[in-house]
């Protein structure tokens, strides 16, 4: 591994975004994806839980969250691959004073498919959204609004927006992930929001199957087959074909229904993959680093573990933590609370340790420049 300060695009063609407990780092490699150069770390020593990348208007401009204990949550972004990046004195995304709300965390940042169009979800669990590329944001008064928010309650990671699906079909069609509030949809644009549970249990409450409290702990699109979403619940894995009317179960011979992270193939609607965990550690089952994949929209998973060591090996990948790069096979790459970085360059046929020795991994996410 080569380390630099910044990414050179001309000898790019794959780029991960990793966000960690310390920092941010940028990993690069032609499309062999071979060898990989790093970046970093960017904003050291702060709490990256969500970087993303905008290709829009061929600036390639990469966003980042980081947190301090001192100077709180910032917003952040470089247009020149971490040569320089945006500095701001004060958080961009901010609750108005009158919510009485103060943000804790930005927990995901995503790319809208109208022009200009962003999104950031923070905790305590809410919506912001900018028309203007980054530059401003404001609060999703709908959401914010809606009657369930006073009895949502916070997960193990806090009371978090930790998932935001953009609709590549239907501008106005949004949907997002609370824990614990379980699924939300708008079909206009943020202006009005319906839960979307039905199907997913909440096994630690007494009504199993209730309207809204579910712990979600990740939604996944293909964006070929926008209705199609398969979700990650706190025990239980979900497919639904209806954008989120209904739900059922598709666990199907997977080692644990427990688990967070959840990532989609670029090319095919039915092949998705997992990182499943045992429930109270929290850690690979047994010991023996496994990705799960199903080829069948959740009919069936098979594990995968070439190139993973299969004994003493107690990883644990959060939710934002594994991703799918675009190109041709797809890669597929994960990052673990030791500071490992996997990847495969043969979906998931084969894996192999792109990088260790980094802090406590946050977030990955893959892009093809």
């Amino acid at each position: 591994m080569e380390a630099k300060t910044f990414v050179n695009p001309k000898n790019s063609a794959a780029l991960l975004l990793v966000g960690t407990m310390k920092g941010a780092f940028l990993l690069s490699s032609e499309a062999s994806r071979e060898r990989w150069d790093v970046s970093g770390p960017h904003f050291p020593g702060r709490v990256v839980y969500s970087m993303a990348y905008d290709g829009r208007d061929r600036r390639q401009r990469i966003w980042a969250s980081s947190t301090h204990f001192a100077f709180g949550t910032l917003l952040h972004s470089t247009e020149d691959f971490g040569r320089t990046w945006t500095n701001p004195e004060s958080a961009p995304v901010k609750f108005p004073e009158e919510t009485g709300q103060s943000l804790r965390q930005i927990w995901q940042i995503a790319v809208g498919s109208e022009q200009g169009k962003m999104y950031c979800g923070v905790e305590p669990a809410a919506l912001f959204e900018s028309n203007d590329a980054g530059q401003s944001w404001s609060l999703v008064q709908g959401l914010f609004d809606h009657p369930h928010r006073s009895q949502w309650q916070p997960g193990g990671g806090g009371l978090c927006l930790h998932t935001i699906l953009v609709d590549p079909s239907n501008a106005k069609r949004l949907h997002v992930a609370i824990s614990t509030g379980g699924v939300y949809r708008t079909d206009d644009g943020g202006k009005s929001w319906q839960v979307r549970n039905q199907g997913i249990s909440a096994e630690f409450l007494p009504d199993k199957y209730p309207e809204f409290g579910q712990c979600v702990h990740k939604v996944a699109r293909h964006p070929s087959r926008p209705e199609r979403l398969f979700l990650q619940n706190h025990g239980g894995l979900f497919r639904s074909d209806d954008a989120g009317d209904s739900w059922h179960e598709i666990v199907n011979g997977v080692s644990s229904d427990f688990g967070f992270p959840m990532a989609m193939h670029p090319h095919d609607p039915d092949t998705a993959y997992i990182f499943p965990l045992e429930r109270e550690m929290r850690c690979s089952p047994d010991g023996r680093l496994r990705v799960y994949r199903t080829r069948d929209a959740g009919g069936s998973w098979q594990p995968l573990s070439t190139g993973f060591p299969q004994e003493a090996s107690y990883e644990t990948v959060l939710r934002d933590g594994m991703d799918a790069d675009s190109l041709q096979p797809a890669g597929i790459y994960f990052g673990t609370r030791s500071g490992k970085v996997y990847g495969s360059r043969d979906e998931g046929e084969t894996w192999r340790l792109i990088l260790a020795g980094l802090p406590a991994i946050t977030c990955v996410k893959a892009v093809v420049l």
